[in-house]
This record gives structure tokens, sequence and C-alpha cells, in this order.
């Protein structure tokens, strides 16, 4: 990693992750395999901070750690970049196995669970599907009826505006989220603990 980690990629540990790197990757990985319109490819950090907004707007009352879940939901392809989904299907266990071993020690590094509860995983899926089809139709080349038929149809009234950036740009408008998430996180403790005194 260019922070000078090692990470060793059979056996993750939440030691050698660091944000910057993640922020790093994440705005150099291109969504939909780079073919999509415009000057820059739309990268999985610009995706990530959608899909974050989006949780936020179907679930307004969620805590920060929930919204940081959301943020760092395709964490895992800072190292093994963005495969469409039918290709890990056909590749199997072994990798969702190898994924989810990456996630959870990314989930460790930044104190979520290893295993997110049913209900957050549900709507984070839910907020990266709204976000597939607004990419789907804006910049990828498919007719709503294409994009609704894999994707669904969004929230009556939800819009979301698909703009690709630099990845300079990219990157630091997620390093910007997670660094507000973290601190909304701190200080939420700050405030349980106060109580406790």
């Amino acid at each position: 990693m260019l922070s000078g980690r090692r990470l060793d990629l059979l056996d993750p540990s939440p030691f050698d992750i660091e944000i910057d790197d993640i922020a790093q990757g994440l705005a150099r990985v291109a969504r939909w395999n780079g073919q999509t319109k415009g000057d820059h490819a739309f990268s999985v950090a610009e995706h990530s901070v959608i899909v974050e907004a989006l949780c936020a707007e179907l679930q307004p009352d969620w805590p920060a750690k929930w919204r940081l879940a959301a943020l760092l939901h395709d964490a895992p392809e800072y190292v093994i970049g963005d495969m469409i989904s039918p290709f890990k299907a056909a590749l199997g266990y072994d990798y969702k196995a190898f994924e989810h071993r990456l996630e959870t020690a990314i989930h460790a590094r930044f104190g979520l669970p290893g295993e997110l509860p049913k209900t957050v995983h549900k709507t984070i899926k839910q907020a990266d599907r709204i976000s597939a089809f607004f990419e789907a139709v804006d910049i990828a080349g498919f007719s709503v009826e294409e994009a609704r038929q894999f994707f669904d149809a969004p929230p009556p009234g939800l819009r979301v505006e698909i703009n690709p950036r630099p990845a300079a740009e990219a990157q630091q408008l997620f390093l910007e989220r997670f660094a507000d998430l973290i601190d909304d996180m701190e200080n939420r403790s700050r405030r349980v603990a106060g109580r406790r005194i």
C-alpha cells in the first residue's frame, strides 16, 4: 500500500488497514469497468459517498456507525477491484469468503461489527441498488426500462445526481465524509461516557 503497510490478503489484519489507502484505491477503481459516459470514470469512492447519503435519506435516525458501514460497503474493492456481480457469482464461495475476511478486518479497524445487523445490511443493499439504477441510466447507457429490470425502480421522488469526478476529487470527497462520520461517532461516545460519570 502507498501508506507503507503490507496487507496479507489471505489473513488481513485490521492493523494493516488505513483509510488513506482505501480512499486512494476506491477513487481509482471504476464502476461499470469504466464503460461509462463522460471525461472521468465513475469511481467506487464516489459511489460509496452516494450510497451513504441514500442510507441517510432512507434511515434518517441511523447512528453514524451504520452510515460509516454504508460508506465502507465496497471498501474491500480498494484491494480486489470492482468485479461485476455475474463474475463474482462465477468465482463462487472462495471469492465471497476472501471478500468477507477483508471486509471483517476493515470493520474491525474502524469500530464496526464484523457482521452487520440484517436490517442495516438490507438498507445498504437497497441504497446500493438505487445508486446503481441512476448510474445505469445516467452514465452506463441503460434505458429506464432496462435499469428497472436489473435494479428495480427507486422510490418515487428520490433522485440521485451522478456526476463522475476526477480521481483526486472523489478521493477527497470520500475522506471528508469519513472524517465527518468518525467525528460524529466520537462525539456520541463522549456524550455517552459523560452521562455515565
